[in-house]
């Protein structure tokens, strides 16, 4: 336990342990005055998250739809904490953020201090505070809810990220002494850049392989830019490369290099592929033209707004301009898929979804942005078949009940006889998520063990697959989830990683010693 009366001096000793400081113990010391003063003042400070511009205003194009907090709102913002004993905002972040010592060094105006606290325990803390489900997570934790409002935590988070971004505070990792090692990275999304991070701070030689000719997986090419703009993305792959971190980018693994020669070239290896095959629906009429997945859609989209040529996109193939656009899901990926659409001028927009709106899987946040914004939601309805000849030109629906719970908890839906209708429609997009590829044979390493639903199996304790030397992080072993459980696993894989090879470096040496 670390105890001290200076939070600079409490940041660089706890490294992200216990928290336990009297920062956040009131009656010990004047610092412990000085923070009574600031916080708990929820009690007669309403919430409020940054100003969000107009619907009719963000729709006409793809940039954030929040503005920044300024200095004075986010410092009134933070000092709403409670400052609790048992921060459940922190317990359930995957990332265990220290939330509130960094909202509590805000509220006192301590941005440098917030920023160091917030990135030692978050490599993307900017990214992470635009598109997390805080709903789900921190805020919907937030003991505070009930009554009076969640703290903001996300809008607080990358503004303090920004603010050290502006001030100079970011730095690219700076290892402290050069390790002869190297680690072979394959993907560059979340959990990969992450890990990445970690081991270039502990002097790794580092190289990234990525399929794709940008850095940053579907935070790139997945995510909208009004949720995410590209420049942020792109800041973060530049602070790695000029700190060391090598990408080779455009290589397909199985076709540019094989899976045998990166295990050569490397100490040690991660797989953070993700997971990009979409889930596909079984109903007449699947076949025709006008069906797209979700993500063949969203990247084109955010290829267009990057300035590329895209040729489907072009031809109208993947162009809402214009159409009747059906998409089909309820997650994250279905709101993007919505609002891109209305972005891109279509006649309508309908998404359907198979339960209610308090069961949708994606952020209620974003539901309602979508609903602002001209989205028209139909609950409890379920494709069908598809109508047309060649192409799409309707989805035959059908009203569903929602039954008795299953073994999940989760009540099964039902089909209501004769309750069959249409929805025009001449683009639909499939947002049913994504599995896994078939990675032991993408790789040419079919003894590449993977589990029953083709993720690859690790042991959690190591994040090692069966194979020496060879981990794996982030989607490709949880399945389809979220960013920030993306930034943990790479982190968790970056240590044991430094662990394995410490441990392959003392072993000839304790091999003599013994002999």
């Amino acid at each position: 336990m670390t105890w001290c009366c200076d939070a600079s001096a409490w940041i660089g000793l706890t490294k992200g342990g216990p928290r336990h400081c009297c920062l956040r113990n009131n009656g010990l010391g004047k610092r412990g005055q000085a923070m009574s003063d600031k916080m708990l003042k929820f009690v007669n400070t309403d919430k409020e998250m940054p100003e969000k511009r107009g619907a009719g205003d963000r729709v006409a194009d793809f940039d954030e739809i929040y503005n920044e907090f300024d200095v004075a709102s986010a410092e009134t913002q933070a000092s709403r904490c409670s400052q609790c004993g048992v921060p459940f905002c922190q317990i359930n972040c995957p990332l265990h953020n220290n939330i509130p010592d960094w909202l509590m060094l805000t509220a006192e105006g301590r941005m440098e201090e917030a920023y160091k606290l917030s990135s030692q325990t978050n490599n993307m803390p900017e990214i992470c505070g635009r598109i997390c489900p805080q709903d789900r997570l921190c805020e919907g934790s937030c003991v505070i809810e009930k009554g009076f409002e969640s703290v903001t935590i996300g809008a607080v988070e990358k503004h303090i990220t920004e603010t050290a971004f502006e001030n100079g505070w970011v730095q690219p990792p700076q290892p402290v002494a050069e390790r002869g090692e190297s680690v072979g990275i394959i993907g560059a999304g979340p959990a990969g850049l992450a890990a990445a991070d970690m081991l270039r701070e502990k002097g790794y030689q580092v190289t990234v392989y990525d399929r794709y000719d940008r850095v940053g997986g579907l935070l790139i090419y997945g995510i909208p830019g009004f949720k995410l703009e590209k420049h942020v993305v792109q800041r973060r792959h530049k602070l790695l490369e000029d700190g060391g971190v090598t990408f080779r980018l455009n290589c397909d693994i199985g076709t540019d290099i094989s899976f045998d020669e990166i295990r050569e070239a490397h100490d040690a290896v991660l797989v953070a592929t993700g997971v990009y095959k979409a889930r596909d629906i079984s109903a007449p009429g699947i076949g025709m033209g006008g069906i797209v997945p979700a993500l063949d859609y969203l990247t084109a989209s955010n290829r267009k707004s990057l300035g590329d040529e895209v040729a489907d996109f072009d031809s109208g193939l993947l162009n809402a301009e214009g159409r009747n656009v059906v998409v089909i899901g309820g997650g994250d990926t279905a709101m993007d898929c919505v609002r891109t659409a209305i972005r891109q001028k279509a006649n309508s927009v309908t998404c359907l979804y198979r339960r209610d709106r308090a069961n949708m899987p994606g952020s209620q946040r974003e539901v309602a942005n979508a609903e602002e914004e001209g989205v028209d939601f139909r609950w409890l309805s379920a494709p069908q078949a598809f109508l047309g000849d060649n192409h799409v030109r309707a989805v035959q629906a059908q009203k569903i009940h929602l039954g008795q719970p299953d073994a999940t908890g989760r009540q099964v839906p039902q089909i209501i006889e004769d309750s069959s209708h249409e929805i025009p429609a001449d683009l639909v997009i499939k947002a049913l998520g994504f599995d896994p590829e078939d990675i032991p044979t993408m790789f040419g390493a079919p003894e590449l063990e993977v589990s029953k639903w083709g993720t690859i199996g690790v042991d959690w304790r190591t994040m090692m697959t069966n194979l020496p030397g060879v981990f794996a992080a982030g989607d490709i072993v949880r399945g389809a989830s979220l960013v920030v459980w993306g930034v943990r696993d790479g982190r968790d894989a970056a240590e044991s990683i430094h662990s394995y090879i410490m441990a392959q470096s003392e072993a000839p040496r304790v091999a003599a010693a013994g002999a």
